[in-house]
């Protein structure tokens, strides 16, 4: 209580000091003596010489009449020309904090401006477009010449001049503005420095150390690097912020005095384009162990280490460069700062006003002045590829020489042209991915290139000169030059272009193919002659197109960056884009994840058991990360491995010694939080190994081990789901050795005993970490072995509702999509039409709805217009299955998909808004309005990441029912090969027992490896549904089946013929064989009627014994017999021996053990069996093979060795294990408990566990002498059985 109440005096301590902080470095002397009034009217007061503009139409149309709702003159400002290079301008006479602007149009007349540009600057030169937030379209101007457009400006800011800038006006009229701006006067105290210059202050050390450290200032750059500040605390501590190359970098040091601060915890870069001659904030907060910078508004926090604290930072500041004590520059390869720094606070304290006045605590070294010099540079801005700049060419015609500097971020662009004097070609200066290119052109002549320079589309000014005299053409860029000898004189030509040619140039050679010059230039000469741009923009000099003339409006397009997960941001001077690759995530921003979820998600996708890299929360921020994904018959196991050691060993000790091991995972902890919270049910096994192990607790109750859970809780209690059990497994199932101990270690025992621990209260899984204390007993000894956390099912993945009345619907809180907005849900109908979700706005707002059975639609606006994405589906969508949409919003564009249909995406406009503004609640199913609701399922519902809980909400909510059924409608189609679909509450199960395979879905192939002479006989019982169409019974004396259908299929691998792939016998002497004939080929026999002669087909397709794998199909309708071979070659034949097969006996595969009355060939090849691999054996229903490795001993007989194989397909070398006819050694179970769960390996290398694995051994030889001798007895039989039999070469 004691440390809330001190946490709470802190917190209120800290908020009265930065008011105080805020009111004494921001509160401006207001212009009406109101000091919380910062939207006074400031223009109506100026006099007319406060305005001025480009043109003015007539005298009565000037500047000076733009006040807003002023009617004298002509009613307000219009310019001579209505065209895109006017301005109207104020000047407020100081720098003030600007709040608010007004537009009206003319007085009376057709005369308005429908949208503009704002632009400012302190010295009337280098302006800035002032950009409202997330967008640089500027502002919508008026509708009409009277009413007023008055906006806010968030954020405010600060400047003396203004520019209203018109883009578009009333097509039917002119320019015409009257305008007011509001705000409020702004006290400033500057400081510049020279680059040689600086200020320390020191501190008062017998003044009260602070609980929070507050840092403020803004700073104007005119270089683009240097130290703004330094600050040094008692104990070696540093904070260096630095700009490098018009970025701000911020250096913490945690005490290695040596600068720079190579040996920093951390440094890290903020802004960018910081050297652009105008003022920028930074704002840095420092309490305890946080580290809040704010840079122009944008904030960044760091968390250092508790040693790490910079609170102790009250020693000394210096600005401008890095002083020492005794004010020595410490020299070290970065520059002084050269620019301006404005009202200079810390801790409330004016550190420019001490400077002004020479207090003893500040120190100025070099020439420090207090006034802000403004710059006399004239950027212009090449607005457009179609934008240039002509200039008259060099005085003198025998030389040839211009400078400038360029800024840009695009790597290709024409910068440069002019064609040559006396005809003697053109000279071509050009971007190429990010260098220069300076080209000549001689008629008759192969091109001549000069290449300099480097990622010159880096943002940053870079200066350019070029030169020719004579035959001696160079090109220096950044002062690296390249040159080249001509063989002819160059002579000046008499334009300059700059940035492009004109429409009509191409006729003299300026063809800019690969599009003009977008950025910035200045410091334009050509001889020894200064361009000066303002002349330019006057007409007085040259021409131009599509410029911006006296400002450089280039924009970092990546800063702050919209490209998420950790994707690099480029950018051109029109747009951004994101590299998406390596992240796991796609889409303009790489927002969406390409991974599913979660194993469940995997295994309704089809995908077997194996490693997968899963998102838990899809397009959140947590990162993909690798586990193994165990499929099961009725679900999906997690299962995520630590790096802790294999097997730890505990030996006796010293009394109270402990032992610890910690254990860390191949994912974070915030990963495996996600994990854990949508999963069904969580578990983590420890093995344990013991003897001689005392007690697990002290006699006085004091716990001698325990456990780390997943947020550092120390746990006592071992086993059960819950603390409470206090019990190992033995414990709870009752099977400990001991009855009067719940776990096995507990007896004391001196030899060696086992126990098992399973974990599984998920909220405090995983384990991190295990502490075993000694009890001092020198013959004590344990090891224990954690296995991996394993987590099942995915509550998230089948949350769902059913909506049953059209006026029905769930709402949520407000979705919070400003920037990006994803959704993601799976729904089935059976209606024609119906809202899935809908979230409005005051005019912004957010649907997506099933508008036909064939069309989703995923519409939306954010303040530019209605926006709509439809799917179209060449089958309806209201098919009662499940369907899934995906839709996406962000300030690149917008994108649909619905199922593997074809995605449709829409950019966002250029220029226009971004931010997506809701306030109303989130409706799911419906509408506010209760129309065009929705009747069917919405399952799996995500928005940004983060699901919806739709059950809970459905449970309080009438008309919506939690849980939807017939997932078999959409999913059986994963159970393969025969396999049925069972539905469940959450999923699906595939039922196998019909199929000839195996496995979660029925695609684990069942195969089995047959040696020589070896056989397995399939009895069919009586009344076996052996097809779906199957006649009535015939005969009560043998349970006959009369079948008149069937359909026979199987796989194998095989070299030798000729042998016997399957035969089918019958009480009545009738039968059906299927053999490889002596050349490979394949033949089948029917015989279907005893009193006649059986019918032989040879299928001569194809050597089929060539030790590949094949697959057959035979289907027989009555007389009719159809054979495929690997699912291609067709054949069908038609039976003349009958169209029934009656009293079905048995199924032989291999070796035929009894006589047979045959034909030669078909008793040579039953003779021979079959030897190689057979798999995926299915007659009608009935899966003999099947049964034969599940030991079904009541239906299956095994002679010889028959071994299951992993997959004929695979080729030699499969079996895995091998059967006989011993009934103890079965083929295993199928849906076990132990299938159910995934198995976790241990590695044990204790003694004891080594004891334990010998006795094993000597066990299995044990067992492998009896199945010896039970194999030698069988033989005996089979050689007594045979002995009436042909003997062969065997298959």
């Amino acid at each position: 209580m004691a440390w809330v109440k001190g946490t709470l005096l802190n917190v209120l301590l800290l908020l009265l000091l930065r008011l105080l902080l805020l009111s004494a470095q921001t509160l401006p002397l207001v212009a009406a003596g109101d000091p919380h009034n910062c939207d006074v009217p400031l223009a109506s007061s100026l006099p007319q010489l406060s305005f001025s503009s480009s043109s003015q139409l007539s005298s009565s149309h000037g500047p000076g009449f733009a006040r807003l709702n002023r009617r004298d003159g002509a009613g307000g400002w219009t310019p001579l020309v209505s065209n895109k290079y006017q301005w109207l301008q104020i000047d407020l006479g100081e720098r003030m904090e600007v709040t608010a602007v007004a537009t009206q149009g003319g007085y009376g007349s057709s005369d308005w401006v429908t949208s503009y540009l704002l632009m400012f600057s302190d010295g009337g030169r280098n302006w800035k477009q002032y950009h409202q937030e997330e967008s640089i379209s500027g502002f919508s101007g008026n509708t009409n010449a009277d009413s007023v457009v008055q906006y806010s400006l968030q954020p405010s800011f600060h400047t003396r001049f203004l520019r209203f800038l018109p883009l578009a006006w009333n097509p039917k009229g002119r320019i015409g503005m009257r305008i007011e701006v509001y705000g409020c006067s702004y006290k400033s105290e500057v400081v510049y420095f020279d680059g040689q210059s600086s200020l320390l202050y020191k501190f008062d050390n017998g003044a009260i150390r602070p609980i929070r450290e507050v840092i403020s200032l803004k700073f104007k750059a005119m270089q683009n690097s240097g130290i703004i500040f330094h600050k040094k605390g008692q104990h070696g501590t540093h904070i260096v912020l630095e700009l490098i190359k018009g970025k701000l970098v911020v250096y913490l040091n945690s005490g290695n005095g040596n600068l720079p601060p190579v040996g920093s915890i951390m440094n890290f870069t903020l802004g960018s384009l910081l050297d652009d001659l105008h003022w920028h904030s930074v704002l840095i907060e420092l309490q305890n162990m946080h580290v809040n910078f704010t840079l122009d508004k944008h904030m960044h926090h760091v968390h250092v280490n508790k040693e790490s604290s910079y609170l102790d930072l009250n020693f000394e500041i210096s600005f401008g460069e890095i002083l020492m004590p005794g004010g020595h520059f410490l020299t070290f390869p970065h520059k002084s700062f050269h620019g301006c720094l404005e009202n200079i606070y810390f801790n409330g304290v004016n550190i420019i006003k001490l400077a002004k006045k020479h207090e003893p605590q500040i120190l100025i070294k070099g020439n420090v002045s207090f006034t802000c010099p403004q710059p006399q540079t004239v950027p212009v801005t090449f607005l457009s590829s179609g934008s240039y700049l002509a200039l008259p060419g060099s005085l003198r015609e025998d030389k040839m020489s211009l400078a400038f500097e360029l800024r840009t971020w695009n790597k290709e662009g024409y910068v440069f042209f002019s064609q040559l004097g006396h005809g003697s070609g053109s000279l071509v200066l050009f971007l190429k991915s990010g260098k220069l290119i300076l080209s000549l052109s001689e008629p008759g002549q192969p091109l001549k290139n000069i290449t300099t320079g480097v990622v010159l589309n880096d943002g940053l000014w870079h200066s350019v000169s070029l030169s020719a005299q004579g035959s001696y053409l160079s090109l220096t860029v950044d002062g690296d030059s390249s040159a080249q000898t001509l063989s002819v004189w160059i002579h000046s030509g008499n334009t300059y272009y700059f940035g492009g040619c004109p429409d009509n140039s191409s006729s003299f050679g300026c063809d800019s193919s690969f599009g003009g010059f977008q950025g910035c230039l200045r410091l334009i000469s050509i001889g020894d002659k200064v361009v000066d741009p303002i002349a330019v923009q006057q007409g007085v000099l040259g021409g131009f197109s599509d410029l911006q003339i006296d400002s450089c409006g280039i924009i970092d397009r990546c800063l702050p960056s919209y490209c998420e997960h950790g994707s690099r941001c480029t950018q051109s001077w029109d747009t951004f884009s994101c590299d998406c690759e390596g992240t796991g995530y796609t889409g303009t921003t790489c927002h969406s994840s390409i991974y599913e979820q979660s194993c469940e998600a995997h295994r309704h996708r089809g995908s077997p058991s194996g490693l997968y890299y899963i998102d838990v929360d899809g397009s959140g921020p947590l990162m993909p990360f690798l586990v193994y994904c165990n499929m099961t018959a009725d679900t999906a196991w997690t299962v995520v491995h630590h790096g802790g050691p294999d097997v730890v060993t505990v030996r006796g000790g010293p009394e109270g010694h402990m032992r610890s091991a910690a254990f860390s995972y191949a994912a974070s902890a915030a990963q495996l939080h996600a994990v854990v919270d949508v999963a069904d049910h969580c578990e983590q096994q420890v093995d344990l190994q013991c003897r001689t192990s005392a007690s697990s607790n002290t006699e006085d109750g004091t716990s001698l081990s325990w456990w780390v859970g997943r947020t550092n809780e120390t746990y006592t209690y071992w086993g059960g789901s819950l603390p409470d059990p206090q019990k190992c497994t033995c414990g709870l199932e009752g099977t400990c050795i001991d009855s009067q101990y719940h776990c096995n270690c507990d007896a004391d025992l001196s030899e060696w005993t086992s126990g098992t621990i399973v974990l599984s209260h998920k909220e405090h899984l995983p384990v991190t970490e295990m502490v075993v204390t000694d009890t001092g007993r020198p013959h004590s000894e344990a090891a224990y072995t954690l296995g991996p956390l394993l987590c099942q099912g995915d509550k998230s993945f089948w949350n769902s509702a059913s909506f049953n009345t059209e006026a029905s619907y769930l709402h949520f809180p407000t979705f919070h999509g400003e920037l990006t907005a994803d959704v993601h849900f799976l729904f089935k109908t059976t209606i024609s039409s119906g809202v899935f979700m809908e979230n409005l706005g005051i005019t912004d707002f957010i649907r997506i709805e099933l508008r036909a059975p064939t069309e989703v639609t995923f519409s939306f606006d954010v303040g530019n217009g209605p926006c709509e994405l439809t799917i179209q589906s060449p089958t309806p969508f209201n098919d009662n299955r499940w369907h899934q949409v995906r839709a996406e919003r962000n300030v690149k564009g917008a994108a649909l998909q619905v199922d593997q249909l074809p995605q449709k995406t829409q950019p966002t406009l250029a220029d226009g808004h971004v931010r997506l503004q809701l306030n109303s609640q989130l409706f799911i199913g419906g509408t506010a309005s209760r129309q065009k609701g929705f009747l069917g399922c919405i399952r799996s519902l995500q928005v940004n990441g983060m699901t919806l809980d739709l059950e809970g909400r459905a449970v309080m909510t009438p008309g919506v029912e939690p849980g939807c059924s017939g997932h078999c409608s959409s999913y059986g189609h994963l159970c393969r090969n025969g396999g049925k679909c069972l539905e469940k509450h959450r999923g699906i199960a595939c039922d196998c027992a019909f199929s000839a395979y195996d496995g979660p879905l029925c695609s684990h192939e069942i195969s089995a490896y047959f040696e020589m002479g070896s056989s397995v006989t399939y009895n069919f019982q009586e009344h076996s549904p052996l097809s779906e169409n199957t006649s009535s019974l015939a005969s009560s004396l043998h349970g006959d089946v009369i079948l008149s259908r069937e359909t026979i299929t199987l796989s194998f691998r095989t070299t030798q013929t000729p042998c016997l792939l399957l035969y089918v016998s019958s009480f009545y002497e009738e039968y059906l064989s299927v053999i490889l004939a002596n050349n490979g080929s394949l033949q089948v026999r029917y015989k279907l009627d005893r009193h006649r002669n059986a019918d032989a087909f040879n299928f001569d397709l194809r050597n089929l014994a060539d030790g590949h794998f094949h697959q057959l199909m035979i289907n027989r309708e009555e007389a009719v017999v159809s054979v495929e071979v690997n699912q291609s070659t067709k054949r069908q034949v038609i039976l003349s021996s009958g169209t029934e097969f009656n009293a079905v006996k048995s199924l032989i595969l291999g070796k035929v053990l009894e006589p047979l009355d045959t034909d030669p060939e078909m008793q040579q090849a039953a003779a021979q069996g079959f030897t190689g691999c057979l798999s995926s054996v299915r007659f009608g229903l009935e899966v003999p093979l099947k049964a034969a490795l599940n030991q079904d001993l009541a239906r299956v007989t095994i002679q010889g060795g028959v071994a299951a194989a992993a997959h004929c397909a695979e080729g030699p070398g499969s079996a895995v294990r091998k059967l006989s006819p011993v009934p103890s050694l079965g083929a295993g179970h199928s849906g076990s408990a132990e299938d159910r769960r995934p198995l976790s390996n241990t590695n044990r290398s204790d003694p004891g566990v080594i004891g334990g694995i010998t006795a094993v051994v000597i066990f299995i030889l044990l067992c492998v002498s009896a199945i010896a001798i039970r194999v030698h007895q069988q033989k005996r039989l089979r050689q007594k059985n045979e002995s009436t039999l042909s003997k062969t070469e065997e298959c």
